[in-house]
């Protein structure tokens, strides 16, 4: 009998309301904190709104889904326990978790900033990723830079 690695929620996500995006949903989902859904959509689609009043000629799902594709990683570094050592080992990362990781990263830096309104710190770390900027996108380059500086171990891949 085989099973399944994840979840069904792949096959029951629907599209949001107002993009018609799977990634969305997913996206407010993931920022939804004790299950309340209402007031993550609030925030992301205010942060939509302010995106598009700050970058008028592009629509703002489609710098939400540019802003997502440049922080998913493509490769990370991988604890592996050989012959009494642990090594860094770097590793290609599946196309789910590469998402996955890129959401979280967004949301780690839009909650670290401080001081202002949620949806106004997810919109500025949604445009500085856009532009290739910003603490998500210095995360994603820091685990690239340790893959890279970890390139010997990648034998120990398997």
């Amino acid at each position: 009998m085989a099973f399944k690695r994840f979840t069904a929620s792949e096959d029951q996500i629907r599209p949001d309301p107002r993009f018609g995006s799977k990634l969305v949903s997913k996206f407010i989902n993931c920022m939804m904190w004790e299950g309340k859904k209402a007031v993550a959509q609030r925030v992301f689609y205010d942060a939509m709104d302010l995106v598009e009043k700050k970058l008028k000629d592009v629509p703002p799902l489609e710098v939400f889904e540019t802003a997502v594709d440049n922080v998913r990683p493509n490769i990370e570094v991988r604890s592996r326990r050989v012959g009494g050592a642990n090594y860094q080992v770097p590793m290609q990362v599946s196309a789910k978790r590469r998402q996955s990781l890129a959401i979280r990263w967004i949301l780690l830096a839009a909650r670290a900033r401080k001081g202002k309104p949620m949806s106004v710190r997810l919109a500025d770390e949604l445009m500085a990723a856009y532009r290739r900027e910003g603490d998500a996108m210095q995360t994603r380059e820091n685990v690239h830079r340790m893959a890279e500086a970890n390139k010997a171990f990648a034998h120990f891949a398997w």
